[in-house]
């Protein structure tokens, strides 16, 4: 995220996680990324560092998932 200025918007960050505004709202509501509520209107903004560090804990918690829950394919046998 070169050249990526300090704050992001809501939209922003939508764009980088190629997801809804929507869905990064309520990542925010409920806590998993931290934001902070700025101005008047109480606009959100996402650190980049925060975002970041969002994306480090998806990945570790993938890596948790599919080292618990191993793919295996249908009708694949098992190997010993």
């Amino acid at each position: 995220m070169a050249d990526t200025p300090r704050f992001l918007t809501l939209a922003d960050v939508a764009e980088i996680l190629n997801t809804s505004v929507a869905q990064v709202y309520a990542l925010v509501r409920r806590g998993e990324l931290p934001a902070i509520k700025i101005g008047g209107r109480g606009q959100w903004r996402v650190e980049a560092s925060q975002l970041e560090g969002y994306i480090e804990r998806m990945y570790d918690q993938t890596a948790t998932f599919v080292k618990e829950h191993p793919f295996v394919e249908d009708g694949a046998e098992s190997i010993d």
